[in-house]
Protein backbone atom coordinates (compact mmCIF):
# COMPACT_ATOMS: atom_id res chain seq x y z
CA UNK A 1 0.00 0.00 0.00
CA UNK A 2 1.50 3.33 -1.05
CA UNK A 3 1.37 6.50 1.06
CA UNK A 4 -1.68 7.92 -0.74
CA UNK A 5 -3.68 4.73 -0.18
CA UNK A 6 -2.60 4.65 3.47
CA UNK A 7 -3.80 8.22 4.04
CA UNK A 8 -7.12 7.43 2.33
CA UNK A 9 -7.63 4.33 4.49
CA UNK A 10 -6.83 6.31 7.65
CA UNK A 11 -9.36 8.98 6.64
CA UNK A 12 -12.05 6.37 5.99
CA UNK A 13 -11.38 4.76 9.38
CA UNK A 14 -11.65 8.13 11.12
CA UNK A 15 -14.95 8.85 9.38
CA UNK A 16 -16.43 5.42 10.11
CA UNK A 17 -15.34 5.30 13.75
CA UNK A 18 -16.58 8.82 14.42
CA UNK A 19 -19.93 8.09 12.79
CA UNK A 20 -20.47 4.95 14.86
CA UNK A 21 -19.53 6.81 18.03
CA UNK A 22 -22.02 9.53 17.16
CA UNK A 23 -24.88 7.08 16.72
CA UNK A 24 -24.08 5.66 20.16
CA UNK A 25 -24.17 9.19 21.56
CA UNK A 26 -27.55 10.10 20.06
CA UNK A 27 -29.31 6.94 21.19
CA UNK A 28 -27.96 7.45 24.70
CA UNK A 29 -28.34 11.19 25.07
CA UNK A 30 -31.28 12.43 22.98
CA UNK A 31 -33.90 12.38 25.79
CA UNK A 32 -31.63 14.58 27.93
CA UNK A 33 -30.99 16.88 24.97
CA UNK A 34 -34.70 17.30 24.30
CA UNK A 35 -35.30 18.41 27.89
CA UNK A 36 -32.35 20.82 27.69
CA UNK A 37 -33.57 22.49 24.50
CA UNK A 38 -37.16 22.83 25.73
CA UNK A 39 -35.92 24.52 28.90
CA UNK A 40 -33.50 26.77 26.99
CA UNK A 41 -36.19 27.97 24.61
CA UNK A 42 -38.85 28.58 27.28
CA UNK A 43 -41.26 25.77 26.36
CA UNK A 44 -41.13 24.66 30.01
CA UNK A 45 -39.81 26.36 33.14
CA UNK A 46 -38.53 23.41 35.19
CA UNK A 47 -37.03 20.01 34.46
CA UNK A 48 -39.84 18.21 36.31
CA UNK A 49 -42.49 20.12 34.36
CA UNK A 50 -40.73 19.31 31.09
CA UNK A 51 -40.48 15.59 31.84
CA UNK A 52 -44.14 15.45 32.90
CA UNK A 53 -45.27 17.29 29.78
CA UNK A 54 -43.12 15.15 27.47
CA UNK A 55 -44.44 11.93 29.01
CA UNK A 56 -47.91 12.85 27.74
CA UNK A 57 -46.65 11.65 24.35
CA UNK A 58 -45.42 8.39 25.90
CA UNK A 59 -41.79 7.23 26.26
CA UNK A 60 -41.15 7.87 22.57
CA UNK A 61 -41.93 11.53 23.24
CA UNK A 62 -38.38 11.83 24.55
CA UNK A 63 -37.12 10.91 21.07
CA UNK A 64 -39.05 13.68 19.32
CA UNK A 65 -36.75 15.32 16.79
CA UNK A 66 -34.32 12.39 16.90
CA UNK A 67 -34.25 11.90 13.11
CA UNK A 68 -32.22 15.03 12.25
CA UNK A 69 -29.39 14.13 14.66
CA UNK A 70 -29.54 10.46 13.68
CA UNK A 71 -29.31 11.36 10.00
CA UNK A 72 -26.79 14.09 10.64
CA UNK A 73 -24.81 12.39 13.36
CA UNK A 74 -22.84 10.08 11.09
CA UNK A 75 -21.39 12.89 8.95
CA UNK A 76 -21.21 15.29 11.91
CA UNK A 77 -19.27 13.04 14.26
CA UNK A 78 -17.38 11.51 11.36
CA UNK A 79 -16.21 14.96 10.28
CA UNK A 80 -15.44 15.88 13.91
CA UNK A 81 -13.15 12.91 14.53
CA UNK A 82 -11.67 13.17 11.04
CA UNK A 83 -11.12 16.87 11.69
CA UNK A 84 -9.41 16.05 14.98
CA UNK A 85 -7.06 13.64 13.22
CA UNK A 86 -6.37 16.28 10.56
CA UNK A 87 -5.83 18.85 13.31
CA UNK A 88 -3.28 16.60 14.98
CA UNK A 89 -1.44 16.17 11.68
CA UNK A 90 -1.41 19.94 11.08
CA UNK A 91 -0.16 20.67 14.60
CA UNK A 92 2.43 17.91 14.35
CA UNK A 93 3.63 19.18 10.97
CA UNK A 94 3.92 22.74 12.28
CA UNK A 95 5.60 21.92 15.61
CA UNK A 96 7.53 18.78 14.74
CA UNK A 97 6.03 17.07 17.81
CA UNK A 98 4.44 13.63 17.46
CA UNK A 99 0.74 13.47 18.50
CA UNK A 100 1.49 11.06 21.35
CA UNK A 101 3.80 13.71 22.85
CA UNK A 102 1.42 16.67 22.45
CA UNK A 103 1.01 19.17 25.25
CA UNK A 104 -2.49 20.05 26.45
CA UNK A 105 -2.30 23.24 24.39
CA UNK A 106 -1.42 21.33 21.23
CA UNK A 107 -4.26 18.85 21.79
CA UNK A 108 -6.62 21.78 22.32
CA UNK A 109 -5.48 23.40 19.07
CA UNK A 110 -6.14 20.19 17.15
CA UNK A 111 -9.56 19.98 18.80
CA UNK A 112 -10.41 23.57 17.86
CA UNK A 113 -9.44 22.89 14.23
CA UNK A 114 -11.87 19.95 14.15
CA UNK A 115 -14.81 22.30 14.79
CA UNK A 116 -14.31 24.28 11.57
CA UNK A 117 -15.47 21.60 9.08
CA UNK A 118 -17.90 20.11 11.61
CA UNK A 119 -19.92 23.35 11.78
CA UNK A 120 -20.88 23.04 8.11
CA UNK A 121 -22.66 19.79 8.95
CA UNK A 122 -23.75 20.49 12.52
CA UNK A 123 -25.42 23.89 12.10
CA UNK A 124 -28.25 22.95 9.70
CA UNK A 125 -29.03 19.68 11.46
CA UNK A 126 -29.12 21.38 14.86
CA UNK A 127 -31.38 24.10 13.46
CA UNK A 128 -33.88 21.48 12.25
CA UNK A 129 -33.60 19.49 15.49
CA UNK A 130 -34.25 22.55 17.66
CA UNK A 131 -37.31 23.54 15.61
CA UNK A 132 -38.76 20.02 15.77
CA UNK A 133 -38.21 19.84 19.53
CA UNK A 134 -40.08 23.06 20.31
CA UNK A 135 -42.93 22.94 17.78
CA UNK A 136 -46.31 21.71 18.96
CA UNK A 137 -48.02 18.98 17.01
CA UNK A 138 -46.38 16.21 15.02
CA UNK A 139 -44.20 18.11 12.58
CA UNK A 140 -42.15 15.97 10.21
CA UNK A 141 -38.51 16.70 9.48
CA UNK A 142 -39.33 17.29 5.81
CA UNK A 143 -42.15 19.65 6.74
CA UNK A 144 -39.93 21.67 9.06
CA UNK A 145 -37.17 21.98 6.44
CA UNK A 146 -39.68 22.99 3.75
CA UNK A 147 -41.22 25.66 5.99
CA UNK A 148 -37.82 27.10 6.93
CA UNK A 149 -36.77 27.22 3.27
CA UNK A 150 -40.10 28.81 2.28
CA UNK A 151 -39.81 31.57 4.86
CA UNK A 152 -36.10 32.29 4.68
CA UNK A 153 -34.39 30.31 1.96
CA UNK A 154 -31.10 28.49 2.49
CA UNK A 155 -29.98 31.13 5.01
CA UNK A 156 -32.80 30.08 7.32
CA UNK A 157 -31.57 26.47 7.34
CA UNK A 158 -28.04 27.61 8.24
CA UNK A 159 -29.27 30.09 10.85
CA UNK A 160 -27.04 30.05 13.93
CA UNK A 161 -23.90 28.81 12.12
CA UNK A 162 -21.66 31.49 13.63
CA UNK A 163 -22.99 30.73 17.11
CA UNK A 164 -22.45 27.02 16.45
CA UNK A 165 -18.79 27.62 15.57
CA UNK A 166 -18.40 29.95 18.57
CA UNK A 167 -19.64 27.08 20.73
CA UNK A 168 -17.89 24.18 19.04
CA UNK A 169 -14.44 25.78 18.60
CA UNK A 170 -13.60 26.17 22.30
CA UNK A 171 -15.93 23.28 23.12
CA UNK A 172 -14.00 20.86 20.93
CA UNK A 173 -10.71 22.12 22.35
CA UNK A 174 -11.95 21.33 25.87
CA UNK A 175 -13.52 18.08 24.71
CA UNK A 176 -10.52 16.40 23.14
CA UNK A 177 -7.99 17.81 25.62
CA UNK A 178 -9.97 16.50 28.59
CA UNK A 179 -10.42 13.11 26.94
CA UNK A 180 -6.73 12.65 26.18
CA UNK A 181 -5.57 13.84 29.61
CA UNK A 182 -8.03 11.74 31.64
CA UNK A 183 -7.49 8.69 29.43
CA UNK A 184 -3.74 8.93 29.97
CA UNK A 185 -4.17 9.27 33.75
CA UNK A 186 -6.41 6.18 33.93
CA UNK A 187 -4.36 4.01 31.58
CA UNK A 188 -1.46 1.76 32.52
CA UNK A 189 1.56 2.12 30.19
CA UNK A 190 2.18 -1.01 28.14
CA UNK A 191 -1.32 -2.42 28.62
CA UNK A 192 -4.29 -2.45 26.28
CA UNK A 193 -6.61 0.52 26.58
CA UNK A 194 -9.45 -0.36 28.97
CA UNK A 195 -13.08 0.44 28.25
CA UNK A 196 -13.29 1.83 31.79
CA UNK A 197 -10.60 4.41 31.02
CA UNK A 198 -12.24 5.26 27.69
CA UNK A 199 -15.73 5.64 29.14
CA UNK A 200 -14.60 7.69 32.14
CA UNK A 201 -12.44 9.94 29.95
CA UNK A 202 -15.25 10.35 27.42
CA UNK A 203 -17.76 11.19 30.13
CA UNK A 204 -15.43 13.75 31.71
CA UNK A 205 -14.79 15.26 28.28
CA UNK A 206 -18.49 15.79 27.75
CA UNK A 207 -18.98 17.43 31.15
CA UNK A 208 -15.96 19.71 30.67
CA UNK A 209 -17.17 20.80 27.26
CA UNK A 210 -20.70 21.69 28.42
CA UNK A 211 -19.51 23.51 31.51
CA UNK A 212 -17.27 25.62 29.30
CA UNK A 213 -19.68 26.52 26.50
CA UNK A 214 -23.21 26.17 27.90
CA UNK A 215 -24.04 29.92 27.75
CA UNK A 216 -23.03 29.96 24.07
CA UNK A 217 -25.25 26.94 23.44
CA UNK A 218 -28.18 28.78 25.03
CA UNK A 219 -27.57 31.73 22.70
CA UNK A 220 -27.39 29.35 19.73
CA UNK A 221 -30.63 27.56 20.65
CA UNK A 222 -32.40 30.89 21.19
CA UNK A 223 -31.21 32.21 17.82
CA UNK A 224 -32.09 29.00 15.95
CA UNK A 225 -35.56 28.73 17.51
CA UNK A 226 -36.50 32.32 16.68
CA UNK A 227 -38.97 33.02 13.88
CA UNK A 228 -37.16 36.27 13.15
CA UNK A 229 -33.61 36.91 12.01
CA UNK A 230 -31.96 37.97 15.27
CA UNK A 231 -28.23 38.52 15.74
CA UNK A 232 -26.05 36.88 18.38
CA UNK A 233 -25.80 40.18 20.26
CA UNK A 234 -29.58 40.65 20.25
CA UNK A 235 -30.16 37.07 21.42
CA UNK A 236 -27.61 37.61 24.20
CA UNK A 237 -29.29 40.85 25.34
CA UNK A 238 -32.74 39.23 25.29
CA UNK A 239 -31.56 36.28 27.38
CA UNK A 240 -29.84 38.52 29.93
CA UNK A 241 -32.93 40.73 30.18
CA UNK A 242 -35.01 37.70 31.16
CA UNK A 243 -32.97 36.74 34.20
CA UNK A 244 -29.37 37.91 34.20
CA UNK A 245 -26.49 35.43 34.17
CA UNK A 246 -28.72 32.62 35.45
CA UNK A 247 -30.80 32.86 32.28
CA UNK A 248 -27.84 31.56 30.26
CA UNK A 249 -27.96 28.23 32.12
CA UNK A 250 -31.52 26.86 31.70
CA UNK A 251 -31.44 23.12 31.25
CA UNK A 252 -27.86 22.84 32.50
CA UNK A 253 -28.88 19.93 34.75
CA UNK A 254 -30.23 17.74 31.91
CA UNK A 255 -27.29 18.77 29.72
CA UNK A 256 -24.73 17.63 32.28
CA UNK A 257 -26.78 14.52 33.08
CA UNK A 258 -26.73 13.71 29.37
CA UNK A 259 -23.14 14.64 28.70
CA UNK A 260 -21.46 11.96 30.79
CA UNK A 261 -23.25 8.83 29.49
CA UNK A 262 -23.62 10.15 25.94
CA UNK A 263 -19.95 11.02 25.54
CA UNK A 264 -18.81 7.91 27.35
CA UNK A 265 -20.83 6.00 24.73
CA UNK A 266 -19.31 8.12 21.96
CA UNK A 267 -15.69 7.34 22.77
CA UNK A 268 -16.37 3.68 23.58
CA UNK A 269 -18.04 3.42 20.17
CA UNK A 270 -15.15 5.21 18.46
CA UNK A 271 -12.45 3.11 20.13
CA UNK A 272 -14.30 -0.18 19.48
CA UNK A 273 -14.86 0.79 15.85
CA UNK A 274 -11.19 1.74 15.44
CA UNK A 275 -10.05 -1.57 16.92
CA UNK A 276 -12.42 -3.47 14.64
CA UNK A 277 -11.36 -1.57 11.52
CA UNK A 278 -7.68 -2.01 12.36
CA UNK A 279 -8.19 -5.76 12.71
CA UNK A 280 -9.82 -6.33 9.31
Amino acid sequence: MDETDSVLVDNIKSFAAGGFGGICAVLTGHPFDLVKVRLQTGVYNTTAECIKGTLKDGPLGFYRGVMPPLLGVTPMFAVSFWGYDMGKKLVSGYTGVKPENFSVGQISTAGFISAVPTTLVAAPFERVKVMMQILSGKSSMGGVIAEMYRTGGIRSIFKGSVATLARDGPGSALYFATYEVVKEKLSTPGQDLSLFAVSMAGGCAGVAMWLGVFPIDTIKSTQQSSNTNISISTATKNIYAKGGIKAFFPGVGPALARSFPANAATFVGVELAKNFLNSV
